[in-house]
């Protein structure tokens, strides 16, 4: 259970803002529900660990062996896991930061992201579902749409997109009527008025159209590179040279 900070209080409604993100995009994540104590908003969130499992944040996997300095940061972590034999990574980081970046999460730290294992076995059971988002969304400025800080990676969400290897499982069409619901939602904070509710529905739906149009980019350019591999497997080998040939025979 945890309370909002500043002005507008707005971390609670940011982590059910972002679960209504990842719901409509098909990632794993922890629900979070919203619930007012004193006419103070909180969110709420069922522990998603077991009595038979353990979280371990990336920071310690990250940890696990020593940085080669021809890696990036995310190539290093993504080599640590490879070595641990934690599969599915690069997958679920690429979903991880198309989130981070339709809401402008500024603190993806490496506390905010883990992997869970067996705690008897210490058998790897692969990426945690995303939690902890509320540190989104221009949670703490009146300048909403604003470029913003980003971790782990890189320190701007333009940067750290990039590191996006693969959106063929985006689903544009899945986020129809998300600035309704983003709307609902703050719609239910006093801290929140009308003008700030639509500046940020407005910011979302842009970063939104950016990460599509991206996706369409990334598309096409595998689809270029596979039209380009099938025209040369289709095109007849020219048959090799009077001289070459007799070599090849043996003669």
């Amino acid at each position: 259970m945890k309370g909002g900070s500043g002005v507008f209080e707005q971390e609670p409604f940011n982590e059910v803002i972002a679960c209504a993100v990842m719901r409509r995009l098909g990632i794993s994540h922890v629900n979070y529900t919203l619930k007012f104590d004193g006419g103070k908003p909180y969110s709420l969130c069922e522990n998603f660990v077991t009595p038979d499992t353990e979280l371990i944040p990336a920071w310690r996997v990250k940890e696990a062996f020593k940085k080669d300095n021809r890696d990036s940061d995310y190539t290093h972590l993504l080599r640590c896991c490879d070595s641990l034999g934690i599969v599915g990574v690069s997958a679920a980081i690429d979903k991880m930061l198309v989130l981070d970046y339709i809401i402008s999460n500024e603190d993806r730290h490496y506390n905010n992201f883990g992997f869970v294992r067996n705690a008897e076995t210490l058998d790897w059971l692969g990426f945690a579902p995303i939690y902890d988002s509320g540190t989104s969304l221009w949670y703490n400025t009146r300048f909403v749409g604003r470029a913003m800080e980003s971790k782990p990676f890189c320190k701007s969400h333009d940067e750290q997109i990039k590191l996006v290897s693969d959106l063929s499982w985006f689903n544009a069409d899945a986020l129809e009527g998300l600035g309704d619901e983003i709307a609902a939602i703050l719609s239910q904070s006093e801290a929140v008025d009308s003008e700030r509710r639509a500046a940020i529905v407005a910011a979302v739906t842009a970063r939104c159209g950016r990460i599509e149009k991206l996706a369409h980019e990334k598309s096409s350019i595998l689809g270029d590179l596979y039209d380009k591999q099938r025209e040369i497997a289709e095109t007849p080998r020219k048959s090799p040279n009077k001289k070459h040939e007799t070599e090849l025979n043996g003669e």
